[in-house]
């Protein structure tokens, strides 16, 4: 299961054990700011893009969307989402439960500065029903991100 894979990962952190579990879906930005209490721009949101034939997560604040125009001036190429069938098989989590912790070999990870305005932020760990609560420089540590970008706009 993607979120046992989610928790080994963590493990290196010692974070395995901050990991919330809900007995209600936490698969959309709403339903996971309900589930946490928190408000939904707090909800780390991670999106799938095919970059040059390759996998690429966008962690960014629950109240933002992509900027087509940002992204094509940091990755040089249109903005392509994945098929949800595409994600659960090149990253290794399904749609509802996206995360960068435990994706598979060849996903690349990048963190988007609207994240940077908050103090905690809560990413999906795996399934449709988890998060974890992470600072920003905890989700740096975890999250095996490459860099940050700018990449996106308030939805």
């Amino acid at each position: 299961m993607a979120i046992e894979r989610a928790r080994e990962w963590l493990k290196k952190w010692g974070l395995e054990e901050r990991i919330l579990e809900f007995d209600t879906s936490s698969a959309t930005v709403e339903l996971a700011a309900q589930a946490v209490g928190c408000e939904p721009e707090k909800i780390a949101k991670t999106m799938s893009f095919l970059v040059d034939g390759a996998p690429v997560l966008i962690v960014t604040a629950g109240d933002q969307k992509i900027d087509n125009h940002k992204f094509k001036e940091t990755f040089h190429t249109k903005a392509k989402m994945l098929s949800p069938d595409e994600v659960e098989e090149r990253v290794g989590h399904a749609v509802g439960g996206v995360c960068p912790f435990g994706v598979r070999e060849g996903v690349t990870v990048y963190l988007d500065e609207s994240l940077k305005r908050f103090e905690t932020v809560y990413p999906a760990c795996g399934s449709s029903n988890s998060a974890i609560g992470l600072s920003i420089g905890e989700l740096e540590a975890c999250s095996g991100y490459r860099a940050w970008v700018d990449a996106c706009k308030t939805a």
